[in-house]
């Protein structure tokens, strides 16, 4: 079926743009070395631009990204204007503006140059230049959204940081704004608390008057008393450990002083030290001399002259004399009466004593669940049957009474055996513990500020991207008209040298 010239003229002829430059030269509309040619051209135009007139739409065109052949033309359409004084009768100008720019008007139309190199840009604007902005782009908004959630997490770890901060610090007992005096103050305080544990151990003499019966009830025989110390602190007090050993009171007691360690100095800083440089007084000539070595360094030896015969190193080779040695017991130079060092502390201070007093508490708790686990068992006959020898004081408890001891023990241990008070025990024991747990929470507290700064850094970098990427948009948006003018400006001047046929660009997606 044959096609009548009328329908021809409407069939529109499309071309795959990544193909433009090929189906250009393969139809003869352009030449094949039509690169060297825009070479030349462009040093022509290089040239011409360095005269121009004063005009806004030059200025305009010239501050775009790159002139082509119609903005050559355009420019030679200004000039005709500002250099209308220029034309002569034949219609010629005399103007060198205008001889240049109509110059590099017809080398552009020379074997269809302009078109080459209008399909060139074209192919390299959506090939090349628009994916790679849009790159860009979509880089710097997934950097934003990186930055967003490192923000959050350094947030969080900020948060955590100083949670678990104030959590070891409820833990220690202090509110955290000067760790080490407010633990050293903790210190202070321990005496009165320990006190109030020992005065606390007097509510127990009714169940510790319990195991000792039920003890020697068991063993049919007088026993030895049971939890002795447990005793002593519940009938006198958290007293000296003197008075635990001896039995008396001491008339005297001379405390050891805790040692206060002194803050360590910062990181950043150096101790030099106290040094005191006294400067000589130094003569002329041999006094000089004299002087410099009469007030030298003084190395504290003392050399005088004599035979080494007589006055020389005594090697104990001569007569044997006897050597007596005292061994001195200790404790023998502290006077009666005087409780010093560790018997100076109290019972509930001093590291065994309050290990024996612990121990005593648990065995006293155990004692004590355990009986009330065998009265509420009262179905078991022979039990029972072993009891009704029992003495009245084993015979006369009931479940809750025994439960209430219980209750009672297992609070005093608790007070005793709580975290704050095993950390002053522990700062009581080694005053350096307070510098190293001070350092802990410290770290604690640097870490937060190293996350809050770091977060800090991250939302910098956001910023940074979202700039860049405000700058990119931009030049996206300009790159995009301006493919979208050279596609028409092509189809437009492809389609006059096929009678106007309508012309389409295949494969532009903007």
């Amino acid at each position: 079926m044959e096609v009548s010239p009328r329908d021809y003229q409407n069939v529109p002829i499309d071309i795959q743009t990544g193909k433009l430059l090929d189906w250009l030269v393969d139809r003869r509309h352009c030449n094949l070395k039509w690169q060297s040619q825009v070479l030349a051209i462009r040093e022509k135009i290089n040239a011409a631009i360095q005269d121009m007139p004063e005009n806004q739409e030059i200025k305009q065109l010239l501050d775009g990204a790159y002139l082509h052949y119609f903005h050559c033309l355009r420019i030679v359409e200004i000039l005709k204007g500002t250099e209308a004084s220029t034309k002569n009768l034949f219609g010629r100008y005399s103007s060198q503006r205008m001889k240049d720019w109509q110059e590099i008007v017809s080398l552009y139309e020379k074997e269809n140059t302009y078109l080459a190199e209008l399909a060139s840009l074209l192919v390299r604007s959506i090939s090349y230049e628009i994916p790679s902005l849009r790159k860009q782009i979509s880089r710097c908004q997934q950097a934003q959204q990186d930055f967003v959630r490192r923000e959050e997490e350094c947030q969080l770890g900020a948060a955590e940081l100083r949670e678990r901060f104030c959590s070891s610090c409820k833990q220690y007992g202090i509110t955290g704004d000067n760790v080490r005096q407010e633990l050293l103050a903790l210190v202070k305080d321990l005496p009165s608390l320990l006190s109030e544990v020992g005065a606390g151990a007097g509510a127990l003499t009714e169940a510790i008057e319990l195991y000792q019966a039920c003890v020697e009830f068991v063993c049919e025989s007088p026993a030895e008393v049971v939890v002795p110390l447990l005793r002593f602190v519940g009938s006198r007090g958290n007293t000296t450990v003197y008075e635990w050993r001896t039995g008396l009171q001491p008339l005297r007691v001379e405390r050891p002083e805790l040692q206060e360690v002194p803050e360590q100095p910062k990181e950043d800083s150096i101790d030099w030290g106290d040094f005191t440089l006294e400067a000589a007084a130094v003569g002329d000539g041999a006094a000089a001399n004299g002087g410099a070595q009469s007030e030298g360094i003084d190395w504290g030896i003392t050399i005088e002259p004599g035979p080494q015969q007589d006055d020389g190193i005594d090697w104990g080779d001569g007569e044997s004399q006897e050597v007596q040695i005292t061994v001195l017991e200790t404790g023998t130079e502290v006077p009666e009466g005087v409780a010093c060092g560790s018997d100076a502390l109290t019972l509930l201070e001093h590291t065994e004593t309050r290990s024996q007093f612990i121990d005593e508490l648990m065995e006293l708790e155990l004692f004590l669940s355990q009986r009330l686990e065998e009265m509420e068992e009262e179905a078991d006959i022979v039990a029972m049957t072993q009891f009704q020898l029992a003495p009245a004081v084993l015979q006369g408890q009931t479940s809750a009474h025994v439960s209430s001891l219980l209750a009672a023990t297992r609070a005093l241990l608790g007070q005793l055996c709580t975290r704050s008070m095993q950390h002053l025990f522990m700062i009581l024991a080694s005053p350096r513990y307070v510098d190293r747990v001070s350092e802990l929470l410290r770290q604690k507290l640097k870490q937060a500020e190293l996350l809050l700064a770091k977060k800090e850094l991250m939302g910098q970098k956001r910023q940074e991207a979202l700039a860049e990427q405000g700058a990119l948009e931009p030049k996206l948006d300009r790159l995009m008209e301006r493919t979208k003018e050279l596609q028409k400006l092509i189809e437009a001047d492809v389609s006059k040298r096929y009678n106007g046929r309508p012309v389409n660009l295949m494969g532009i997606s903007l």
